[in-house]
């Protein structure tokens, strides 16, 4: 399976597929694709490195301190979330723009072990910020203070995946 627009050719009784490529790995779009996707990945996990943080010091602090960092916590969801898919949706824009300058091969395939490895933990991160984190911030949010752990453990899920994932992205492991 490669990413890109591909066309049906028969050839000698097998259907060939050709890739076309949207743009050579070094060009300017890719680098416009790829700088979106490391960019909105960032904002993705920013405030997953820093949830704990802020966690400790909502324990610490008195009444109206608490709901500030309740607030930030709530507000920094709904931008990670969105990071999160929209970052791994560039990733398939950057693998399906990543042509060889002169060719018309990919340099990254979805069926690469690798790419494919970081599709499934991206898909991963997102059921475990969606199963876990935001419903718990919303029970805190109502005063459960039992979920603080339940976000704990998702925010703590969801780095290690990243960073499982980000380990793929810059060793590519089999390429």
């Amino acid at each position: 399976v490669s990413i890109g627009t591909g066309r049906g050719v028969w050839s000698r009784g097998s259907l060939e597929l050709r890739t076309m490529i949207l743009a050579d790995i070094n060009d300017t779009p890719y680098k416009i694709v790829l700088f979106l996707h490391v960019l909105t990945m960032f904002v993705a996990f920013a405030p997953a490195f820093v949830h704990p943080f802020i966690e400790n010091d909502r324990r610490e602090l008195g009444s109206a301190r608490q709901q500030i960092f309740l607030g930030i916590s709530q507000r920094g969801m709904r931008i990670y979330g969105a990071a999160l898919i929209v970052g791994g949706l560039l990733g398939f824009g950057v693998a399906g723009m990543s042509g060889v300058p002169g060719g018309d091969e990919l340099v990254y395939r979805v069926s690469d072990g690798w790419v494919l490895t970081s599709v499934i933990l991206w898909v991963a991160m997102n059921g475990a910020l969606h199963a876990m984190v935001i419903p718990g911030e919303r029970k805190l949010a109502e005063g459960d203070e039992s979920q603080a752990s339940r976000v704990q453990l998702g925010g703590m899920v969801i780095t290690g995946l990243f960073l499982i994932t980000l380990y793929l992205m810059v060793f590519k492991p089999g390429a």
